[in-house]
């Protein structure tokens, strides 16, 4: 049953209509619209910070991976007292700007805290641990409890950061360990630095061969922006004009002349630093 799951999986990222179709929808949960403008409240981030600067390997070909297999055994206590820490948090009764980067940060920590949890393995799908019969990866686990709520990570992307911020340059700021997503950003989230990093970490993913490419004229891009295509505009029109509003260099001039979106590729393999 599990090899059936795989075979159907591998047919929504080959088959664009059904991958768009299979992509979950923003369906925002209420419970968490509930924010405080004049909060004055911090969450620290240091020790997630002090995670990606020692773990985060920026390789030469411009994909972030993670050095898995040397973490030690006080980072990942660290890792875990993070997230518990998180956890706590009176997450409602933060500013919208500190909430940004509250899920986001803990977004990203609980993927690489359920990679270590099962590592070694060759793909994030390998982890099984969703509930259904056909369920394919962690992303429907209930892995965090906030404010008395089990949490996992498709209701803080679908249901929380997606539908409340309704802004696409958040699928560029949640990592999903594997090589075809955006990278994992190298420091944390902040109040401060979150729009920065989201607009960098859009050029970043925009301007690499697997975010978008040129060949013989035709455009092939992530299957993010085929899964998620309603966040992007919900046509292919639209979907190459969020792409050109952060090209540079030579994919700015190759997409000049580019009307469509002629294939969608994407790498499930795990984003492990040799």
């Amino acid at each position: 049953m599990r090899l059936l799951a795989r075979f159907f999986l591998v047919l929504l990222v080959l088959a664009p209509s059904a991958s768009a179709v299979a992509a979950p929808k923003a369906e925002l949960w209420s419970r968490w619209v509930t924010n405080d403008p004049a909060s004055a409240r911090l969450v620290d981030h240091a020790a997630w910070d002090d995670f990606l600067q020692a773990y985060v390997v920026e390789d030469k070909d411009g994909i972030n991976r993670v050095a898995y297999g040397v973490v030690s055994a006080e980072d990942r206590a660290n890792l875990q007292s993070y997230v518990e820490r998180l956890e706590s948090v009176p997450v409602s009764q933060l500013s919208r700007a500190d909430q940004l980067a509250y899920w986001i940060n803990l977004y990203n920590a609980l993927t690489v805290r359920t990679v270590l949890d099962h590592f070694p393995v060759a793909s994030i799908r390998d982890i099984d641990v969703s509930p259904g019969l056909l369920a394919d990866g962690p992303w429907g686990k209930k892995l965090a409890r906030v404010e008395n709520e089990d949490i996992s990570l498709d209701d803080i992307e679908h249901r929380i950061l997606r539908p409340i911020w309704m802004d696409p340059r958040i699928h560029y700021a949640l990592n999903c360990a594997a090589t075809g997503c955006p990278n994992l950003a190298t420091t944390a989230f902040t109040r401060r630095t979150a729009d920065k990093m989201l607009t960098g970490a859009a050029r970043a993913f925009i301007n690499h061969p697997r975010g978008a490419h040129v060949k013989d004229g035709r455009l092939t891009v992530s299957a993010i922006f085929d899964w998620y295509k309603a966040d992007f505009g919900g046509t292919d029109e639209t979907v190459i004009a969020h792409i050109k509003r952060f090209a540079e260099g030579a994919l700015e001039s190759a997409l000049a002349g580019v009307k469509q979106i002629d294939g969608y590729a994407y790498d499930w393999s795990l984003n492990v630093a040799n």
